[in-house]
C-alpha cells in the first residue's frame, strides 16, 4: 500500500520522504489555508521534494472553469495529480484530463455508487472519505471493501486511495482491505511507529550499555 502524507507542510513532506515513508502528497483548499502560503507556491515545491503524485485540487465547480485551473496546475510539474470532486463537472472534467494523460484524483467520495462512477470517467485515484463517513453514523472501512469488491469485479485501473484517515486502525484496516493508498496527516504515520514494548525495549538495552561503560566509534 502506497503512503501519501496529506498536508500542505513541507518541512513534514521532507522529515518523512527522508524516512523513505513517502510515495506522493495530497493537499486541499483547507490544508493550503493552514499553511499561510500561496497555493502554486506551495504545490510547485511539494512537487520538488516528492517523485510521486502530488494532488492538486481545483476550486470551480463548473466544468469549464475546472479545465482552465487545470491548465495552470498541470504545468507546474508532470507528477500533478489534478484533484477534481465528484459531481457530473468533475466526472467530465477527469474524463477529459485522463484521456490527455493527466493523473486525475476525484475527490470527496461517500459511497461505493460514486466510487464506480469515477472508476467509469478514468480515474487515476478515487478518495473515500472514511473518517467523515464514520462521523456521519456510517462504516468508513465497509464503504473500502464494497469499493475494492467493485473494483476487482470489473478489473477497473483506478486506485482506492483511502482519505480523511484519522488513527492507525484506519491505516490497517486500510491495508487488510488492499486499499491501493492511503493519505494521512504526518501526525498519524508518526503514530504507526510507536508501541510500548518497542519503547521499553529500548530503554532497557540503553540501561544494559550504559552498565558496560563502553562507547562505539
Amino acid at each position: 500500500m502506497k503512503f501519501f502524507a496529506d498536508t500542505a507542510d513541507t518541512a513534514d513532506i521532507r522529515d518523512l520522504a527522508d524516512a523513505g515513508l513517502l510515495d506522493g502528497v495530497t493537499t486541499n483548499p483547507s490544508l493550503i489555508h493552514k499553511s499561510g502560503r500561496k497555493f502554486l507556491e506551495v504545490v510547485e515545491e511539494i512537487c520538488g521534494i516528492v517523485p510521486g503524485p502530488v494532488s492538486a485540487e481545483v476550486v470551480a465547480l463548473d466544468h469549464a472553469g475546472m479545465m482552465r485551473e487545470a491548465e495552470v496546475l498541470r504545468k507546474i510539474a508532470d507528477n500533478v495529480a489534478v484533484k477534481v470532486p465528484l459531481t457530473i463537472d468533475g466526472l467530465k472534467t477527469c474524463k477529459a484530463l485522463t484521456d490527455d494523460g493527466t493523473m486525475v484524483n476525484v475527490t470527496l467520495c461517500f459511497s461505493a455508487n460514486q466510487a464506480l462512477l469515477a472508476a467509469k470517467a478514468g480515474a487515476t485515484f478515487v478518495s473515500p472519505f472514511v473518517g467523515r463517513h464514520d462521523d456521519n453514523g456510517f462504516d468508513g472501512m465497509a464503504l473500502i471493501g464494497d469499493i475494492r469488491l467493485i473494483y476487482d469485479n470489473y478489473a477497473f485501473d483506478t486506485e482506492i486511495l483511502v482519505a480523511s484517515v484519522r488513527h492507525p486502525i484506519h491505516v490497517l484496516e486500510s491495508a487488510r482491505l488492499g486499499a491501493d493508498v492511503m493519505t494521512a496527516p504526518p501526525s498519524v504515520i508518526r503514530q504507526l511507529v510507536k508501541h510500548p514494548l518497542t519503547d521499553k525495549g529500548i530503554e532497557g538495552f540503553m540501561a544494559d550499555w550504559a552498565k558496560t561503560g563502553q562507547t562505539i566509534g
